[in-house]
């Protein structure tokens, strides 16, 4: 597909796109929304930042607004599951964007905020609930919302929900919506547990995978920087000093850890904000807005908001501490490198962190280049920390073994 012209798009839509200067499909994009037009289910695989929201945005509002329902209150006829706020809002707001010219009616359900507006606009009547999944329970058991107008189901970032126990809630939830509906699930991986889930959910599905699972964005400069844990601090410092870091997304391991790190470069004078699960949303709404609109350069996060930060312009990720999960990396650079554009991924890597390192080469298939133009270079770390190593052969013991039968030698006392 060369256009979204080509793509039978309505033309309130395509008015819409055009607004926002959106010509070309993605690949997600051209090969997702024929097969939704037509009502199929799918299972969508692809990297962050590639377009999927999108993909099922865009023939969602088609058919709503062929449809040409009145929205009765609180039965939606869509309903789209996301793992986090961010992400809910973020997906929100792109319905918006596209239905701007259609008569479709949307609301966003999320914890951690007064329910009452949430329930205000279930009563006047919506299309669209896009939601998480602890709250739109909450509601479902209060009475406010009821789910057997569903004809269309989407899971987002399914591999999330399920990493973050969601398993049980979506279960529940899919039990109150019709059997007859059109169902998507779209994840950035593959996982074991996505796939059995897509057997539940899913029937006769289109499979559209743009990339192999959790591959990387190509065009993301990564680097590996070997550092004392002591010397993070005074390394992020000297980073941030150098020029073109102009929107900096920082990623620590935990909540403390990115208060801590946000405190420090408010004190070397960067103005920055930290966001994570203990702050408020109306918090990391503010925080949000303001590294979007540039009031703030620098923005401190934990993993539970990897996926719902899709900001355009990120000139930089740094991985102040490398992840749990090696899974986690791929979301956290993804949020740099957006829509073709180019972005640098920076990971600080002490020695006690190496296993994950080399778990992360191994699910991305790479190996991420050593950074060592700058102060703090660890002479202590190996210079293979990191490397993939080669696959057993087959050929002799390997070393486990090789340890295991090597017997230990006993001093005879003489020197």
């Amino acid at each position: 597909m060369t256009s979204f012209t080509e793509l039978k798009l309505s033309k309130p839509i395509q008015r819409a796109l055009a607004n926002e200067q959106y010509t070309t499909p993605t690949p997600i994009q051209a090969q997702a929304i024929p097969y939704l037009l037509q009502g199929r289910d799918l299972l969508g695989c692809a990297q962050t930042g590639t377009g999927k929201t999108a993909a099922f945005a865009l023939p969602i509002l088609q058919r709503v607004s062929q449809d040409n329902s009145f929205a009765p209150a609180g039965a939606p006829c869509v309903l789209v599951l996301s793992p986090t706020r961010e992400l809910a809002c973020q997906i929100n707001a792109n319905f918006k964007t596209y239905g701007r010219f259609l008569k479709v009616r949307q609301t966003v359900i999320y914890g951690g905020v007064n329910q009452r507006p949430q329930v205000q606009a279930l009563r006047r009547g919506v299309h669209i609930v896009v939601a998480t999944p602890g709250r739109l329970l909450d509601l479902l058991n209060q009475g406010h919302i009821r789910l057997d107008k569903v004809h269309t189901l989407v899971l987002d970032e399914a591999d999330q929900m399920l990493d973050q126990g969601f398993l049980p809630d979506i279960k529940r939830i899919i039990a109150r919506v019709p059997k007859k509906r059109q169902s998507l699930l779209f994840s950035a991986t593959l996982a074991g547990q996505i796939k059995e889930l897509s057997k539940e959910l899913l029937m006769d599905p289109v499979r559209v995978v743009i990339t192999p699972p959790a591959t990387t964005v190509d065009h993301i400069d990564q680097r590996i920087c070997l550092v004392k844990r002591s010397d993070k601090r005074p390394l992020l410092g000297e980073m941030l000093g150098k020029p073109k870091t102009d929107r900096v997304l920082i990623f620590t391991r935990t909540k403390r850890g990115a208060d801590n790190v946000s405190k420090q470069l408010r004190l070397d004078g960067i103005k920055t904000d930290a966001i994570h699960g203990n702050k408020s949303q109306a918090f990391r709404t503010r925080a949000l807005q303001a590294f979007r609109s540039g009031r703030i350069r620098v923005l401190v996060a934990t993993d539970v908001a990897a996926r719902g930060i899709d900001i355009d312009g990120i000139t930089h990720v740094i991985n102040y501490d490398m992840p749990n999960e090696p899974e986690s990396y791929v979301h956290r650079i993804g949020r740099t490198g957006r829509a073709g554009a180019t972005g640098i991924a920076f990971s600080f890597c002490d020695h006690t962190e190496h296993g994950s390192l080399i778990a992360i080469e191994r699910l991305i298939r790479k190996t991420i280049p050593i950074h060592k133009e700058h102060s703090y270079h660890s002479s202590t770390a190996p210079p293979t920390a990191g490397r993939r190593q080669k696959p057993f052969s087959g050929r002799g013991p390997s070393r486990w073994q090789a340890k295991r039968k090597r017997k230990p030698v006993r001093s005879s006392g003489r020197r």
